[in-house]
């Protein structure tokens, strides 16, 4: 009852949050570097076609640094769970994120969408919070928080959102497949 009591109340606010977790035979260390501190690198050399560049434009890469993200032609590959879903339904350019947290120590890090054509008019902002964190085996676990603040009332389906989470993933895994070929990249 409580959870749909937490439900109608953020449907009500316009306010959706989504949390993922994926778990991977990759240490925390080597995906949170590859993933989010090296991403302006690597993501446009593995997906050339999806992502023209993620370019720093503002500050050092560290907190409050402002990241715009360029996507090739007609592709929002990449994009975060359910704001893929919504960016597929326009040619989204670029977006601009904002990185508000990065903990290097504890492999967390927590940025928002600041700006672009991912907002669509429909959103005020959408937040993110990714956590990296050890298994036993040696891998890691990792968890993602989306929060999603709308301008109306947009709905999503459950449908939608499992649609955006595989896209998503697609790109955690390109990633992870890199990081198990390479295993002396990013140690």
């Amino acid at each position: 009852m409580a959870d749909l009591v937490s439900r109608i109340f953020q449907y009500i606010m316009g306010v959706f949050t989504y949390t993922d977790e994926y778990t991977s035979s990759v240490p925390p260390a080597r995906l949170f570097k590859a993933l989010i501190v090296d991403s302006h690198n690597l993501i446009p050399k593995l997906m050339p076609l999806a992502v023209k560049s993620i370019d720093i434009i503002e500050g050092d890469g560290g907190a409050g640094s402002i990241r715009q993200i360029n996507f090739g032609e007609g592709n929002t590959f990449g994009l975060s769970s359910i704001h893929f879903l919504i960016c597929s339904f326009i040619q989204v350019k670029c977006i601009k994120n904002r990185i508000d947290e990065l903990d290097l120590e504890n492999f967390s890090y927590k940025y928002s969408l600041i700006e672009g054509d991912g907002l669509m008019n429909k959103l005020d902002k959408i937040t993110y919070d990714v956590k990296f964190e050890p298994t036993p085996d040696g891998g890691s676990k990792n968890k993602m928080s989306s929060t999603y603040y709308t301008k109306g009332d947009i709905v999503l389906t459950e449908d939608e959102i499992k649609e955006g989470k595989e896209k998503a993933l697609g790109m955690y895994k390109i990633v992870e497949a890199y990081l198990l070929q390479n295993p002396d990249a990013y140690v």
